[in-house]
């Protein structure tokens, strides 16, 4: 059993590993648990999803006024499309760090766009700087 936040309402869900490629849907609200395009959370929900679920989390923290961020976003968008297939547990997020300053800097974010990787309440890996695809790719099939 893995338990999952939902995209939507931020229900937490218990979902058997194997039903994870069968399109479950959220306990709470009736949709669908699995998504193919990066969140939009804030500080609470990021902590609640780290701490609360099996999910592994890829943080994107970026700022509007991030030239590379931008540049970086559609990358970051078609991983979340690849990956959702292959890894649906994995959990694409995306922090605006102008808008969430207390979650930057309670994990000490000094730059955009920051990358990271939070497996079982724990960040296991970050890096700096945007990616090409392929790069981002391998770098996230690292933590999977």
């Amino acid at each position: 059993m893995m338990i999952i936040m939902c995209p939507h309402c931020g229900g937490l869900n218990r979902v058997p590993a194997e039903k994870l490629s069968k399109q479950p849907t959220c306990g709470h609200c009736k949709q669908s648990l699995i998504t193919d395009k990066p969140l939009e959370m804030t500080g609470s929900q990021l902590n609640k999803a780290i701490q609360k679920t099996d999910q592994v989390m890829v943080v994107d923290f970026w700022a509007s006024w991030c030239g590379p961020c931008k540049m970086f976003a559609p990358t970051f968008a078609q991983a979340a499309q690849h990956f959702s297939n292959s890894h649906p547990q994995a959990r694409f997020v995306k922090i605006n760090t102008e808008q969430e300053q207390a979650i930057s800097a309670q994990f000490g974010i000094r730059s955009i766009p920051t990358l990271a990787v939070f497996k079982n309440g724990q960040e296991v890996d970050r890096i700096s700087g945007a990616m090409d695809l392929t790069q981002f790719k391998q770098w996230v099939s690292r933590h999977l």
